[in-house]
Parts: C-alpha cells; structure tokens; sequence
C-alpha cells in the first residue's frame, strides 16, 4: 500500500516545494531585482510577491534606507599645508531609479568615493589653511551639489556631505598650538598687568584718604 503511494509522496513534495519555491518574501525598506531567464524582468517592493519556479530568479535585494559612506583625503592647501580631511556623504537609492541603481554600477561606494576625491581635491587647493576651517561648509556643499549631478543619472540621491574631521600634518598643529600657548600667555600678562594697576590705583587712592584725614 504504502509502495503505491509513493509516486503520489513526491508528486506531493514536488508541487509542494514549487508552492513555496513561488513566494518571496520583500522587508520594509527593500526591493529585489526578479530577472526572467537571466533578463530584468520587473521589481518587487516590501511585502509577499509571487515568482515562477526556474523561470524567475531573485537578482539582488536593493536597500533603499539612508546610507553613510566615510571618505578620508589627503590634499594640499594654498599655501602648502597637507591636511587629511574626513567627509561623510549620506545617500539612498531613489525608488523610481532601482533598476538604473542596480545595473548602472557595480560598486556604487567606490564611485562616490572618487567624485568625493577629485571635488575635495579641486576646492581645497583654492583655500589657505585658515580659510579650509572657516569656510568648511561651503566646501561640503560644492562637494554635495556635484555628487548629485554626478550620481542622479545612476539612481541615487546625494542626501548631505558633510566634513567631520581636518587634521593638518604633525609639523604645523604643533606651530599652530606654539602660536595658541604664546597668544593665551600674552592674554594672561595682560591680565595680569591691569590687575596690578588696579591694584596701585587703589593703594594710591586709599594713601590719598589717609592723607586728607591727616590734613583735616
């Protein structure tokens, strides 16, 4: 009995695996590339979507939140300072472009790198090095309206850049905090002269009083 029904076991198993074989599932803040006999075939968005078994595949899922990329750089300053510079690009994928997001670029971190090196490098030279800390955002926001331009074709969208961190080479913070000890030591003498002269001045006037009573 049991030998008889085994043909219908893995008929059963069989139709069974291809039911499950035929759903997938999507998370929030996702999207999966179905290709059709290696073909793009369509988009799947967060939820239960429904494939057919050997005939459609998953691609790739595509993450659609906000991310970072951090992007060290070393360039030269005007006048001839190295600094590092730390900038952070938040971007996403646009929904409307995942197609053009996923087959555009291969390694969409490393082209955004690059654009991040060649504006960071193209502005900071303009600048002397007091100038790359006072105008720090202005420099971030060339950065971020050239990645937009440069990365809207490929489906992304260029969020904020921002730069966190200017480290200048050993050899000038270590001038620069000579120059900041001098000014703080030149701040504290001055002090310290004013508060000697009111201090003689008031001797002085007390010595005035005492001598007017004297007088009188």
């Amino acid at each position: 009995m049991l030998e008889e029904n085994i043909p219908l076991i893995v008929v059963g198993v069989i139709i069974a695996l291809l039911i499950l074989k035929s759903f997938i599932i999507v998370k929030e803040q996702s999207a999966v590339i179905i290709e059709r006999f290696g073909k793009f075939n369509r988009i799947a968005n967060s939820g239960i979507g429904v494939i057919i078994p050997f005939v459609d595949r998953k691609a790739a899922t595509v993450n659609l939140r906000v991310q970072q990329l951090d992007v060290e750089i070393e360039t030269k300053t005007k006048d001839d300072v190295f600094v590092h510079l730390q900038v952070s690009v938040q971007y996403k994928i646009s929904r409307d472009s995942i197609k053009e997001a996923y087959y555009s670029l291969e390694n969409s971190k490393n082209q955004i790198a690059s654009y991040v090196f060649d504006d960071v490098r193209a502005e900071v030279p303009k600048l002397e090095l007091d100038d790359v800390f006072a105008k720090k955002e202005d420099i971030a926001i060339a950065v971020q309206q050239n990645i937009s331009e440069s990365m809207h074709e490929y489906g992304y969208i260029i969020i904020k850049a921002l730069i966190t961190d200017i480290n200048p080479d050993q050899r000038v913070k270590d001038a620069m905090n000579r120059i900041n000890a001098a000014k703080r030591d030149k701040e504290a003498a001055h002090e310290e002269g004013e508060a000697k002269k009111i201090k003689i001045i008031k001797t002085m006037g007390n010595s005035m009083r005492s001598s007017i009573r004297v007088i009188m």
